[in-house]
């Protein structure tokens, strides 16, 4: 019986995910990352933004030959094109993004298989603040309430997967800028 793990699991290099986390173990400066983007008003609720290159691991990232590019619009009901999602439906999928990536990758450093991931995300709004009928402070002009509901299909037991989701939930970049404050700085550049 051989005791060396699965180089892959759930499509996550296992073997190289240990070395990561050794060498940030060993060079704590190698966590720090930087991302960026940049945006441009299209035309009405339209804006695109491009995503390319980053700082990671102690140097500049440029890994990605083309840049990513996302677009926003409004449906019509908010003078839209329906184009793509509005921000606040990007955010929703922000959200499972990090959240999947944080179930698959630690299930993974668990040797837990994941076979299915769902989720069903909400979020509550008002928009009498973006629409200028409530002065700012007196209601969110954001999310109210986000839920999060998910289905995961593992060869694991149930108690397994709900403490590999509770840590997830405690480690999750995404998650955790929702739930506690980030400075913002905007600047009006000339």
């Amino acid at each position: 019986m051989s005791t060396r793990t699965k180089t892959f699991q759930n499509g996550v290099n296992v073997d190289q995910l240990n070395e990561t986390i050794e060498h940030v173990k060993d060079k704590p400066e190698l966590a720090r990352f930087q991302f960026r983007a940049e945006s441009e008003w299209v035309n009405g609720g339209q804006s695109r933004t491009e995503i390319q290159e980053f700082y990671g691991a102690g140097q500049e990232r440029s890994s990605r030959q083309e840049p990513f590019i996302l677009e926003g619009d409004e449906p019509p009901i908010l003078l839209g094109n329906n184009t793509a999602p509005n921000a606040v439906e990007t955010l929703l999928h922000s959200l499972a993004s990090c959240l999947a990536v944080g179930v698959v990758y630690n299930a993974a450093a668990r040797d837990i298989e994941i076979d299915r991931l769902e989720m069903d995300l909400e979020g509550d709004m008002d928009l009498h603040s973006f629409l200028g009928l409530k002065e700012p402070g007196e209601s969110r002009p954001g999310y109210e309430e986000i839920r999060v509901n998910y289905r995961v299909k593992s060869d694991a037991p149930r108690e397994e997967v709900e403490e590999l989701c509770a840590y997830v939930q405690e480690t999750s970049p995404v998650l955790d800028m929702l739930r506690n404050p980030v400075p913002v700085d905007v600047n009006l550049m000339s």
